[in-house]
């Protein structure tokens, strides 16, 4: 099977199902920011030497390429497609951000991203998300989906800010505070 198939030559493609769309869709932005995403996470996990969160990041990796999957197939008379991410993939964040939470200083200030390249990796991915997040709300005003989905996506986003304060105290690396002005 070629992987080229011509039929976005111009400017359209396929939904799961058949559906041709734009690609600048709401829904094609949504899970394409999904994919940009996924792709980063596996920079970060290519980055890092902590086995926990390197098994943490990979789990998360399936989970957005099944809800990717899940807003590439827009429902059909009424009938909602099944979301494959479950509360215990919301429980697994908040869990692993309380277990990286309790080994860090209480937070004080903003948090400027960078301090090392890890770190900064963590903090990217976090924007990535947040965008991916607002792309979804978008899409959710025209083609309601799933609520889980963006509570998933909303903590994941969560979930990137304490890894990089995490990976911040495991590197040994100083936290870049916000200075304003005054």
């Amino acid at each position: 099977m070629k992987i080229y198939t011509k039929t976005g030559d111009q400017g359209e493609t396929g939904l799961f199902g058949g559906q041709r769309v734009n690609k600048s869709h709401d829904r094609i932005e949504a899970y394409g920011t999904l994919d940009e995403l996924n792709a980063f996470i596996g920079l970060l996990r290519d980055h890092i030497s902590l086995d926990a969160e390197k098994a943490v990041l990979s789990t998360i990796q399936n989970r957005l390429f099944s809800l990717g999957a899940y807003l590439a197939t827009p429902s059909k008379e009424g009938k909602e497609v099944a979301l494959d991410i479950l509360e215990e993939d919301v429980e697994l964040l908040e869990k692993e951000m309380d277990r990286m939470d309790a080994t860090l200083a209480p937070l004080r200030n903003f948090i400027l991203p960078g301090g090392h390249p890890q770190v900064s990796y963590a903090h990217l991915a976090r924007t990535i998300c947040r965008r991916a997040e607002r792309q979804c709300v978008r899409m959710h005003v025209e083609a309601p989906i799933n609520a889980r989905a963006l509570h998933y996506l909303n903590r994941l986003s969560d979930y990137f800010f304490v890894l990089a304060r995490y990976l911040s105290h495991e590197l040994g690396v100083e936290e870049i505070a916000w200075k304003g002005r005054n």
